[in-house]
C-alpha cells in the first residue's frame, strides 16, 4: 500500500513538472512576441576569422536597408544585441580530366622457299596516339555566420545560421548578410501574423 502511494506521488510530481514547462510551440510564440518589442538593435563585433568584421559591416548595411529596426552604435540604448560568429573561407576548386585516343595497325608478309632459295619475311607496324588533358583551378569563397538576438534580460529571442558560396551578383559575405536579414524579416512578419491572429475580435 505504501509503495502504491509512493508511485502516485511520483506520477503527480512528473505531471506537475510537465505542465510547468511550456511546449515548443509556446516557446516559439513567446520568442516571437519578444521580437516584436525590439525597436533598436546593437550589432556586436562578431567572432571568427579576419573577415568577421567585414561581414558585420555588411549585416549593418543590410539591416539599415531593411528598415526593420534602428541600428545603433550605442549598446546601452539598444533593446537587443546581435551576437555571434562569422567567417569567409577561401579555397580552390579544381576540375581535372584526361582523354586519350590511340590507333595501331600491323601488316605482315611471309614467303616459304626451298633450301636453295631461303624464305623472305616482311612486316610493317604503325601506331598513332593522342592525349589531351584539362585542369581548371578556380578560387572560391565560402562564407558562413551564426548569429543570435539577445534581449536586455539575457534571453535569446531569435537566432539563425546561414552559409553561402556567393550569388549571381553578390559575393559570399554579402549574400550571407542578405540571407540573415531576409530570415529576420520573415520571422518578424510571422510574429506579426501570430499577434494579429491571437488578438480578440472587436
Amino acid at each position: 500500500m505504501r509503495r502504491a502511494g509512493f508511485v502516485l506521488v511520483l506520477l503527480a510530481a512528473f505531471s506537475a513538472l510537465a505542465s510547468a514547462q511550456p511546449n515548443p510551440a509556446e516557446l516559439d510564440r513567446q520568442m516571437l512576441e519578444q521580437l516584436l518589442g525590439v525597436k533598436r538593435v546593437y550589432i556586436e563585433r562578431l567572432g571568427g576569422g579576419e573577415a568577421a568584421d567585414q561581414i558585420r559591416d555588411m549585416i549593418i548595411s543590410s539591416f539599415q536597408r531593411a528598415k526593420l529596426f534602428i541600428v545603433t552604435e550605442n549598446a546601452d540604448r539598444a533593446d537587443a544585441v546581435l551576437r555571434g560568429s562569422a567567417e569567409d573561407l577561401v579555397f580552390t576548386d579544381t576540375f581535372q580530366s584526361s582523354d586519350s585516343i590511340s590507333a595501331r595497325a600491323a601488316v605482315g608478309n611471309s614467303t616459304t622457299r626451298t633450301a636453295d632459295n631461303p624464305g623472305r619475311r616482311g612486316s610493317l607496324s604503325v601506331g598513332v596516339g593522342q592525349q589531351e588533358s584539362t585542369r581548371i583551378a578556380e578560387r572560391k569563397h565560402e562564407a558562413s555566420a551564426a548569429v543570435r538576438l539577445v534581449g536586455k534580460d539575457g534571453d535569446v529571442i531569435w537566432s539563425t545560421t546561414k552559409e553561402s558560396l556567393g550569388a549571381k551578383f553578390r559575393g559570399a559575405s554579402a549574400d550571407v548578410a542578405d540571407k540573415i536579414t531576409k530570415q529576420l524579416i520573415a520571422d518578424y512578419e510571422r510574429a506579426r501574423n501570430l499577434k494579429a491572429g491571437s488578438a480578440p475580435s472587436p
